[in-house]
């Protein structure tokens, strides 16, 4: 592992100690092989005078929430040293206790929680404190005869310390064990299937530690052909065909498990098939996670699927609840028997989360698992803690804690949704609409522009001709592929050609428009109704128009073209209704936040009808201006639960219109 140290970046820092504990934090960050989403954990120890004009000996460590890769000077909690060490010295406290403790010794009541580890870097006698979940370390320590192979490995300037319960368990042995320890002798300590800590007076010669170290496990492995023996097993990886229905079809049975809608992520990468493909994949995944921390991400074993789904999910969930019931205590409340990964074989490792971005939280860490697993094996096998150790990290009084102070669940949360025409208008506003009641979002639009309007962990953008039959159909299968399934269709793209009157209207135009608005939809339906029918209350929703009740001259392309998705998509809810999806419509008018209403175009419309162009926007019963929000909030909240009940239904959102009422 190479040092990302930087000396003209360091200098730059000048000589404040935080901002140098925040720049270190940052580089170790940067290496995936060493933290992962928000593991890991750093501190800086500082003297400084408080409002008295008091010297105070502070603990500046990494708070709750934030990630060492973006963390910043707030997100380090200053917590008084005079309390962590008198915590220290206690015999028992429970973790609820000490957290409340350390919160109460912070001089900012505004800073975020201490880390649960605050009080081992207390305990270290040094300024700067480095820990991390280094991938070569655990997986060392993860082995029969690990303690004794990573102390011959690191060697003498690292203390070693058995495993047992991270929190306040974890800072008493330490100050157990390290009561006589001549602490300028040591570099670093290794907590057994736990991590690696590194420390020093000065923030780069603690960095570098840490990063010697990780290098020197790094190396032992690659003497000992783990890391060529994975990437050969990769190379060789045969991926089955693509099965998308199966994995919406797993995606529904774990949806259905858990209770709530959840995204799913296909690691179908060479390492990932290669690790499917294992004879012992079962024995070996089973045995536990990469640390004991990440058990509350990924459950303490993932479900290996055999070819019935449903019969798999459910077999998982009844050992789970076996496991529960061996390990359980009084007082503890079991959470939910679905698996958070899947070994699919022949064809990778699926990871589920309650959104997009906890999903991939999931199937980082399954990838540092699956690597660090199979390292193991040619080290003579995967070995974690025992089940009990693995359950009392999942079911740590902390976790549970946060478990009774949950909030709600967005209304969409967990959801996937296809919405067409996403560039602009009332597309991209059904995109942020949908977004922000929590469904992961895949935005379609014939504008290339939706590729990079629509980039994150809940949103892809992807360029497509709807009216090609086989970009439609990628679209869909993309949408699946990325999010593991479909509950809504969002179809919104047509266009509005030129007035043109009967007489005068050019073949061209009325194919064009009958292709974008009529038979797009139909291919949109027939690829999508495979996956929404295995969806989580899976529903169509059809921007249409006002012309379908009120049509005006010169707009008959338009107004039949829409007027006849109207009609299909009436088809669509007879047809899909017994298989659990709803179709519904929308009809807006005059939505004039639009790309296709130019200021031009209004000054113009609003003159021919005597109006100034306020008063043409509000030419409606209400006199209110209908935007593409407002569309967009409507649809949103009928692909919801309010209308769970209702399908075939055609909902104007027009202010009124004296035409139609």
């Amino acid at each position: 592992m190479k040092s990302l140290w930087n000396e003209q970046e360091a200098a730059a820092l000048g000589s404040d100690p935080l901002a140098l504990r925040v720049y270190t934090s940052r580089l170790l960050g940067r290496e995936p092989a060493l933290v992962l989403h928000g593991g890991g954990n750093t501190s800086v120890k500082v003297k400084t005078p408080n409002l008295f004009g008091e010297l105070e000996h502070l603990l500046y460590v990494k708070g709750s929430g934030w990630d060492l890769a973006t963390i910043e000077a707030k997100g380090f909690a200053p917590v008084r040293m005079e309390t962590l060490l008198k915590l220290a010295a206690l015999e028992k406290l429970n973790d609820t206790d000490m957290v409340r403790v350390q919160k109460a010794a912070m001089t900012d009541p505004n800073a975020p929680t201490p880390s649960v580890e605050a009080i081992l870097h207390a305990l270290i006698p040094f300024e700067f404190v480095d820990h991390t979940h280094s991938d070569a370390v655990v997986a060392i320590t993860n082995t029969p005869g690990g303690e004794e192979t990573i102390q011959k490995v690191l060697g003498s300037r690292v203390l070693y310390i058995p495993y047992v319960m991270p929190g306040f368990a974890l800072a008493r042995l330490v100050y157990e064990l390290t009561r006589d320890t001549d602490w300028p002798l040591y570099d670093g300590m290794v907590l057994q299937h736990h991590g690696i800590f590194s420390f020093a007076n000065d923030g780069r010669a603690s960095y570098e530690h840490m990063i010697r170290l990780v290098t020197a496990a790094e190396d032992f492995l690659a003497g000992k052909n783990a890391l060529s023996a994975q990437t050969a097993a990769a190379a060789a990886a045969a991926p089955a065909a693509e099965d998308l229905k199966k994995l919406a079809t797993l995606r529904k049975a774990v949806s259905l498990q858990t209770g709530v809608a959840m995204v799913a992520q296909l690691d179908s990468s060479p390492s990932a098939v290669a690790y499917a493909a294992q004879p012992a994949v079962a024995a070996i995944s089973g045995r536990g996670p990469l640390t004991p921390d990440h058990v509350i991400h990924t459950k303490r074993t993932p479900l290996v699927l055999s070819a019935d789904v449903d019969q798999a999910v459910a077999g998982y969930a009844a050992q789970y609840r076996e496991y529960f019931e061996r390990n359980t205590v009084a007082g503890l409340t079991m959470l939910d028997a679905a698996p958070r990964w899947v070994v699919w074989p022949a064809h990778g490792v699926v990871s589920f989360g309650a959104s997009a971005k906890r999903a991939g939280v999931v199937a980082d860490i399954v990838r540092h698992t699956v690597r660090a697993q199979s390292w193991a094996e040619t080290l003579g096998g995967w070995e974690a803690l025992p089940e009990r150790d693995i359950f009392d990290v999942e079911y740590w009084e902390l976790e549970q804690a946060k478990l009774k102070k949950s909030g709600g669940r967005l209304p969409l949360e967990g959801k996937v949704a296809l919405v067409t025409g996403a560039a602009g208008g009332i597309g991209k506003a059904c995109v942020d609409a949908l977004r922000a009641q929590g469904a992961a979002v895949v935005a379609v639009d014939l504008n290339d522009s939706v590729i990079s309007t629509w980039k994150g962990a809940d949103v892809l953008g992807i360029a497509a001709d709807l009216t090609d039959r086989a970009a439609v159909d990628t679209a869909v299968a993309v949408t699946v592929r990325r999010f593991g399934g479909l509950d809504i269709l969002v179809a919104n793209a047509g266009i509005f050609p030129a007035s043109a009157n009967i007489e005068s209207l050019a073949d061209d135009t009325w194919q064009r428009t009958l292709d974008i608005n009529l038979t797009s939809q139909m291919y949109l339906f027939r690829a999508a109704a495979p996956y929404l029918t295995l969806g989580l209350d899976p529903t169509i929703l059809v921007v249409a128009s006002k012309n379908v009740a009120a049509p005006g001259p010169g707009a008959a392309a338009y107004s039949a073209s829409k007027a006849a998705m109207t009609q299909l998509s009436r088809v669509a809810a007879l047809e899909l209704g017994p298989r659990g999806v709803r179709v519904n419509l929308v009809h807006p008018h005059a939505v004039m936040d639009t790309a296709l209403w130019t200021p031009e175009i209004l000054e113009s419309r609003a003159k021919h009808y005597g109006m100034t162009v306020e008063q043409y926007k509000r030419n409606n019963l209400l006199q209110v201006e209908v935007k593409s929000k407002d569309v967009a909030d409507l649809v949103a909240a009928m692909a919801g639960p309010l209308f769970s009940k209702t399908t075939g239904a055609q909902v104007p959102i027009d202010g009124g219109s004296d035409r139609i009422i």
